[in-house]
This record gives C-alpha cells, structure tokens and sequence, in this order.
C-alpha cells in the first residue's frame, strides 16, 4: 500500500501513514500488513487534532465513497455514501426544499465524519445532535461482518458508532431524515452585548423563539469587557421570501507563513473592531444560509493563517449549574494569557440526549476557540484550562482535541469502558492510544 503525508485541521502533527481507498461501499476492508497493524477512517481531514490519525497505522480514505443511493424529495430520507460531504448535499436538497436538520460550523465534512463526532449546530437546543436524525447505518466490520444499525436493530452497536471516532469498524452507508425549509434564506439577527450574564439572559429569551442561536466571545476582554461578545440567531425564512441571486465569494488563503498571524497584538486590535463592527446593538438582516452557518467556508485553507507550527483548538462543554462561573473563570484565564484567537464561539446547549456513547454535548454552556500552537507555554495554560472544566463537570470534545490527559477524558466521558467493548479490534487512532495510556 502506498504512504502519504496526512495532517489533520489543526496542522500540528504533518505524519506519514500508509493509505487505502475503498472505491465503492460494496469493497472489502483492505488486508493489513500484520495481526498487530490497525486501520481507522480518513474523509476529508476536518477533524482539530489526533482523532483522525492513525499514525504507524493504515487510514483508510473515504472520499471515493461518494454517490447517492436514494432521495425521497416528498418525505425528506436521504441515503448515500459516507464519503459525501454536507456541502454535495445542500447542492441536491436545497433546491428541493430540504436542509440538513444538524450541521456543524464547515460544510466541508463528510457524513461518515459528521456521524463519528456526531456533530451539533446553533441548533442543539431544538434538534440535538446529527446522530439524532441518522436512521440507519451500515457498519463494516474487519472480520467481513457487514452490520445495519439503528436505534433498533443492532441498537448497541449504534450508540457506539455514533459519536465513536471511527473506531467501531468502517461506516459505508448512511440514511438521514432531513429538515424542511421554503428557501434558502435565513431571517438573521445580531445583537451586541456587554456581559456574560447579558448573554445568558439573550440565550434564555431566544432558545424559545429561534432555531440557531450562537455567540462570538471577545476572549481578550477583561474587567468590565470581560464576557462580551456578539450574540447570532435566526430562523428559516418563510415562503414567499424572495431575494436577488446569491453570488457566493471564496478566497484562498495562499500559504502558512513561519509564525501564526495571530498574536496579542492583533486579537485585541481584531477583537475591538469586530465588537465594534455593527453601530446599532441590534442588526436584522435576510441572508443567504451560507454566510450565515458557513461564514470561514469562504476562506479555503483558513487554517493556514496560524503559521507552520499548526494550532490547538479547545472546546469544552461545561454542566449548566457551574456554567456562568466556569466559563467566567477560563475568560479570565485565557484574557490573562494573551493567547487565543478572535475564532471564539460561546453556545448554550440543550436538553435533548445524543445517542452516541461518547457523544460530546450536555445540557449546558459550550466554549471553544483556537489557540496557535506556541508549544509549552500553550500547553501550562491548557494545564489550568483543564483544571477550572474538570471541577465544574465539564468535558473536552474529542473532534477538536490533540492533547488532553487520558485521566480528563476518561473522567469527562464515564461510558467510555461500555464503549471499549464495540471497538473494533483491528481498528485504532492516535487519540485513543493517548488516552487509554496507563489503563
């Protein structure tokens, strides 16, 4: 088998791995080199850390697994490959009057991938997670047993496969029940507060009458700026909406310069401007589903913009009962630091259970944001990150991590033992080695 060089979003780790394509879903698993060699699923890298890597191991690249076996426009049930990416679906269903009922900050993930992380959107409070709207998977398993999984059939294997971090064997396949929209316009506001507990107050009021609510957090802010952000939300827009043609714009971010872009200089200057941005503390405006759930989809490579060395990004979810006070700590941390970057996303989540073992989201407040990779001093703050979410109950999401202790995981994720016992024996990753280290 040939090797390549694969990295993850992130860039921190540039590895080489040995490499398979499976050419259709109908394709056995390749063989492996020895009893003690192990595979794990590749689809298009958007993973933050180690959770996509397998290095010394084989990745098996999905991306080949790309076709459409079946669309009813009448009732909403898509199945296809788990190869194609969100963005491949939105170009079939929209015009069709459909829309993803969960979709992550990128559309650039394939739905293997979004079923793995079991991704969650502005929407969680409403729809839950994207393993909550999975019908039916079909599971590959190395031993050639081909498994069809659902909340019913096969229901364990399910649960550990949704949200599994590809680790349970190779999902081929996959039925979604979709969303109906009437266009492809979102009815947006942005609302400029000074305070996290105004921002809980404006969480409170819009979870009840909006769909997608999400925040941008100032994480430079402190003292009386400390907390203070841009809180978005929107609903769908009703039929008879009509606008002029979307003229999407897409830039490249050319090359990874030698050191990151963002330093404490530029946040705070970027995070000023960008509080600042809208005159008015309110701002309603019809706007296009793209800028409005993908707005760094118009920057390709984007990530690049955080220099050679790659960055870390940090998301953590903390119980409701110590979110005001845990979220209010790590600002302060993270202000104090002077690390950070002005990509800082705060979102309460809901009560809705996701079905995976290890699916990330609780009932409570979510935080994350990218940090560029500045090594040990990077890692002493992460130390004490770690600290104030661990003692609050919180969790790190997998998806986003490349560094968390073993101890944090296991502490955050109580089920993990369950989920051990589904794991496909011929199947690993980087970030389960690192976090099974010492079991």
């Amino acid at each position: 088998m040939p090797k390549e060089i694969l990295t993850s979003w992130g860039r921190v780790l540039r590895v080489e791995h040995v490499v398979a394509s499976l050419a259709n879903r109908f394709d056995s698993l390749p063989n492996l080199a020895s009893d003690s060699q192990t595979c794990l699923p590749y689809g298009n890298g958007r993973s933050y850390g180690d959770s996509c890597l397998n290095v010394g191991g084989v990745s098996l690249k999905t991306r080949a697994l790309d076709r459409f076996i079946s669309f009813d426009p009448s009732s909403g049930r898509l199945c296809c490959e788990a190869g194609v990416m969100l963005s491949e679906i939105l170009r079939l269903i929209v015009p069709q009057g459909w829309f993803l009922p969960v979709t992550p900050g990128t559309r650039f993930v394939t739905v293997g991938g979004a079923i793995a992380n079991d991704v969650h959107g502005k929407n969680h409070h409403v729809t839950g997670t994207f393993g909550c709207h999975v019908a039916r998977i079909e599971l590959l398993r190395s031993d050639g047993q081909r498994l069809i999984c659902s909340d019913t059939v096969n229901a364990d294997y399910f649960a550990a496969t949704v949200g599994g971090l590809g680790l349970t064997g190779l999902i081929t396949w996959a039925e979604i029940q979709l969303h109906r929209i009437a266009n492809p316009w979102v009815d947006a506001e942005t609302i400029r507060y000074e305070s996290l507990d105004e921002f809980f107050d404006l969480c409170a009021e819009s979870d009840r009458d909006y769909e997608y609510t999400v925040s941008w957090v100032d994480c430079a802010g402190k003292g009386e700026r400390l907390g203070r952000g841009l809180l978005m939300r929107g609903n769908h827009a009703p039929a008879g909406t009509v606008l002029g043609k979307y003229s999407p714009k897409t830039i490249i971010f050319p090359f990874a310069p030698s050191v990151s872009m963002i330093n404490s200089l530029t946040l705070k200057a970027f995070n000023t401007a960008y509080y600042h941005k809208q005159l008015q503390k309110k701002n309603r405006q019809i706007q296009h589903y793209e800028p409005f759930f993908y707005p760094l989809d118009g920057i390709l490579e984007w990530n690049r913009m955080y220099g050679s060395n790659g960055f870390y990004q940090y998301q953590c979810v903390i119980p409701s009962q110590c979110g005001k006070e845990a979220i209010s700590d790590l600002l302060k941390e993270i202000a104090q630091s002077g690390m950070g970057s002005f990509l800082a996303v705060l979102k309460v989540c809901g009560n809705i259970q996701s079905p995976g073992m290890l699916s990330f989201p609780l009932p409570g407040v979510s935080l994350a944001l990218d940090f560029p990779n500045r090594g040990e001093e990077l890692h002493q703050l992460f130390s004490q990150l770690d600290s104030i979410v661990n003692s609050a109950g919180g969790r790190l999401y997998p998806a986003k991590d490349g560094r968390m202790s073993g101890e944090l995981f296991r502490s955050g994720y109580p089920r993990w033992q369950e989920f051990a016992n589904y794991i496909d024996p011929r199947f690993s990753s980087s970030f389960w080695r690192r976090v099974m280290e010492g079991t």
